[in-house]
């Protein structure tokens, strides 16, 4: 069992800045905070004034409060479509906090009324987070170059296939 929980604007300033918030320092696992280039990519969401739930970023959070990882919208829905991220502390993978991370951010999504599809762009070879999108019956619709020249494949799940 999980929970996605919003991560406060102070916490994202600090995770920004590559400093951990003394009250979370115990009760994080390694690598389960945002990088500071995911925090600073939230943040600055906020600053252009988009809203929740857009503008989030989640903790996932095991029953006793332990931050196991995170995961977001990756900005306000365009023409129907929410992209969305995420990520699992190594030392919780291959469990299924992925997938259920997932299903809760496509339900917040779905539940919205302004989405029809939600996206992930998942590096070709990063098999585990393929093997999640798949899955949960995302669809491969093309791929492009990041900017370090890696393929990312995008996948979509349409809000029909959840009915």
């Amino acid at each position: 069992m999980i929970a996605l929980d919003p991560i406060s604007v102070e916490d994202l300033i600090a995770f920004a800045k590559a400093s951990v918030p003394e009250r979370l320092a115990h009760i994080a696992l390694e690598d389960a905070l945002p990088p500071p280039s995911v925090a600073t990519r939230s943040l600055n969401l906020v600053y252009q004034g988009q809203q929740p739930p857009w503008c989030n970023s989640f903790y996932i959070r095991e029953p006793d409060d332990t931050i196991i990882g995170g995961c977001r919208f990756k900005g306000e829905p365009h023409n129907g479509q929410v992209e969305i991220g995420y990520w699992v502390s190594v030392a919780r993978r291959n469990r299924g906090i992925a997938t259920r991370a997932i299903e809760a951010l496509v339900l917040i999504a779905f539940n919205s009324g302004q989405v029809r599809e939600v996206l992930a762009k998942v590096r070709e070879l990063n098999a585990p987070s393929t093997r999640v999108v798949q899955k949960l019956g995302f669809a491969s619709v093309g791929s492009e170059l990041n900017h370090n020249g890696e393929v990312l494949v995008h996948w979509t799940l349409q809000i029909r296939r959840l009915s």
